[in-house]
């Protein structure tokens, strides 16, 4: 456990930086998310080493299936292959396993191989391991409003009740505190479509380090930021 006082509870992660770091080294692209893949085992380890108890990773958007189709075909692969190897150690250190989005257009091996690691890991009591898959928080966003309106149509509620608990409460995120810090490696500054709703208040950290190069000293130094920061949300601090 860190001896750090100001202990974020829920870290959500961009992890972008693979293909990069596969072409630095004159690789295919896909060598990069084969690496990242260490690069979440560290985080988990950190995350509960640091009492962290959320952690959301930002695996797939729905913008990336517009890649090229050999690499979503390759990244689908690494899904599945992921799930069966790194089941028993996460059973092990007590991890539990959800994913938020749409897990429709996944082929039916990769749905299969989802529902099995919710299902095997849900005793996990130390950290909630997130995974975001082919999510957006725009289309996110509007299934919530779809939802909300389907019910007011219904007359489950009116227009007048929805609020931002309501609007909360339709979201994928629903059973999840929202994240206190949000991670991006590869030093771009942009959330990306992510967790737009959750992380307003959220404190943001932005490292040069590409996603393979990820480790624990890393995600140490992540909370160590965090710790120090100065969380008002919008208000002034007392004295």
């Amino acid at each position: 456990m860190s001896e750090l006082k100001n202990i974020p509870r829920h870290v959500a992660i961009i992890m972008d930086g693979n293909g990069r770091w596969a072409e630095l080294r004159h690789k295919e692209r896909f060598y990069g998310h084969i690496q990242g893949v260490e690069s979440v085992r560290a985080t988990v380890k950190a995350a509960i080493r640091n009492g962290v108890r959320y952690v959301t990773l930002y695996a797939f958007s729905t913008e990336n299936w517009e890649r090229p189709e050999e690499e979503v075909s390759a990244l689908m692969e690494l899904f599945c292959r992921s799930v069966e190897n790194e089941t028993p150690e996460l059973q092990r250190q007590g991890v539990r396993v959800a994913m938020i989005g749409d897990r429709s257009r996944f082929p039916s091996e990769v749905r299969q191989s989802l529902d099995r690691i919710e299902q095997e890991t849900a005793s996990g009591d130390k950290l909630t391991l997130i995974l975001a898959l082919n999510y957006s928080s725009r289309s996110e966003l509007t299934r919530a409003a779809r939802l909300l309106a389907a019910r007011a149509a219904a007359g489950e509620l009116s227009p007048q009740q929805i609020d931002e608990k309501e609007m909360a409460a339709a979201l994928y995120t629903a059973p999840y505190p929202d994240p206190d810090l949000v991670i991006r490696t590869s030093g771009e500054m942009r959330l990306s479509n992510f967790l737009l709703w959750q992380s307003s208040y959220a404190e943001l950290y932005f490292p040069e380090v590409l996603w393979p190069d990820f480790t624990e000293e890393e995600f140490d130094r992540a909370v160590k930021v965090y710790a120090g920061r100065d969380r008002r949300f919008g208000r002034i601090k007392k004295k």
